[in-house]
């Protein structure tokens, strides 16, 4: 069991994983193994994400994202299976922990008497700035 939160946790059986090559540092060595992860994971069939995580998680998701509703996750940062294979489902974690958290509402505020009247003074002011920069013909 992969532990995102302490309410849910994702089996690891509905993670793919699949190696292959990568591009980067590594030398010969990257023409020879295949050391990127590709981490696949079905959000819409994961029946232990709740059903507002799974709505913001593709929202986050975005183009990792693809039209079958799977995520899909490239690490190839490093030049081991295994340390790209970590970064790839910390990543999945990261981003599934995002999802988890619920948006704040927002609650709308009425500005306050004093505020509007100090807006309302800088106006004036400003107002009267630019009056004293016109030209005025009459002098002339």
């Amino acid at each position: 069991m992969l532990r995102i939160t302490k309410d849910i946790a994702i089996d690891e059986r509905e993670l793919e994983e699949r190696f292959v090559r990568a591009s980067g540092p590594g030398g010969q060595n990257v023409n020879k193994v295949a050391t990127a992860v590709e981490l696949r994971f079905d959000v819409g069939r994961c029946a232990a994400l709740p059903v507002a995580v799974r709505a913001r998680l593709r929202r986050l998701a975005g183009r990792r994202l693809t039209d079958e509703g799977i995520l899909v996750i490239r690490a190839e940062r490093f030049r081991t299976q295994e340390r790209n294979r970590q970064d790839a489902r910390q990543r999945l974690i990261d981003l599934i922990r995002r999802a988890a958290v619920a948006p704040k509402r927002r609650i709308p505020t009425k500005p306050t008497r004093a505020s509007k009247e100090r807006r309302r003074e800088q106006k004036t002011k400003r107002s009267r700035v630019k009056e004293l920069r016109r030209g005025r013909p009459d002098l002339h």
